[in-house]
């Protein structure tokens, strides 16, 4: 006892606190194989405070750029089916064509905070997308399957279409309103910068597709849906989050997934952004 007790001293850790643990000695034994930025076994809390906090805001800003990409991209197939099905409808495509604009606007306002952290996002897949998870659970394929032409013949599929976007957009705003509260986000004044946008943008996501669905005498979401909806929601917060914040050697990202796009260039609302203390972050389509 007497031995482990000056090794226990020589480590740092006192007389009165309990040895390393296997987890501590785990990840000792990963940084020095790997390079990882993690905390000395150590470290006082206010360091390990820190260093959550960051690791928390890397893997929420990946899983959010990775969610705009999907979202804007998903919504080319959207509005492809729009289009074909109701092209009288100016007012109704006017509006679907803004949310692809906005998701595109919230991609790159994210874009720019990784950039200005130095660092790529976490390389991430469908798995963490909510659109991705409920087209394929209500559609039985991926996304980038989606049979456009039977969306367009059928009013059932069109239908289920717009409400898994609108349920899937409501989510979003109540994800954004709980962040807003956070002390984490809001001490990112850049982040909170985009969230703040992104609040604001939100209900003009979902409120056109309420609307088709109210004007057209088609049903809102079932019961069925709405678990779907926070089904998805709770595996990503409780399931895969937790995991992914273990996961020290999670892969980054060695492009940006828009490259080789083409999309309009944003122009930087210098005046909005210079009053939220975040000069060149909120952007909007040209």
């Amino acid at each position: 006892m007497r031995a482990r007790g000056r090794c226990w001293k020589r480590a740092g850790w006192g007389r009165h606190r309990a040895p390393r643990s296997p987890a501590v000695l785990w990840c000792e034994a990963y940084v020095a194989h790997r390079s990882v930025t993690f905390p000395n076994p150590g470290a006082k809390p206010p360091e390990m405070k820190r260093w959550i906090a960051e690791r928390y805001l890397d893997l929420l800003g990946s899983i959010y750029i990775y969610n705009e990409h999907r979202g804007y991209t998903a919504l080319d197939r959207v509005l492809e089916a729009v289009k074909a099905k109701h092209p009288e409808a100016t007012e109704f495509i006017a509006a679907v064509e803004k949310h692809r604009a906005d998701e595109r606007k919230h991609y790159v306002m994210f874009k720019r905070w990784f950039e200005l952290r130095g660092t790529m996002p976490i390389a991430l897949d469908r798995a963490f997308g909510h659109i991705d998870r409920f087209i394929e659970i209500t559609f039985g394929t991926p996304i980038d399957n989606l049979d456009t032409k039977a969306i367009v013949a059928s009013d059932d599929l069109f239908e289920r279409l717009c409400r898994v976007v609108s349920l899937t957009e409501k989510r979003g705003l109540k994800q954004v309103d709980v962040l807003l509260t956070k002390s984490v986000v809001r001490n990112d004044k850049a982040l909170l910068r985009i969230f703040e946008v992104v609040h604001v943008d939100e209900p003009s996501h979902f409120e056109p597709y309420d609307k088709w669905l109210a004007d057209n005498a088609r049903r809102q979401p079932s019961r069925w849906e709405r678990w779907i909806d926070r089904m998805i929601h709770s595996e990503l917060l409780f399931i895969k989050l937790p995991l992914l914040f273990a996961w020290l050697g999670a892969p980054r990202r060695t492009e940006w997934a828009d490259a080789g796009e083409a999309n309009p260039r944003p122009r930087p609302i210098r005046a909005a952004s210079a009053q939220a203390g975040a000069p060149g972050l909120a952007v909007a389509a040209e």
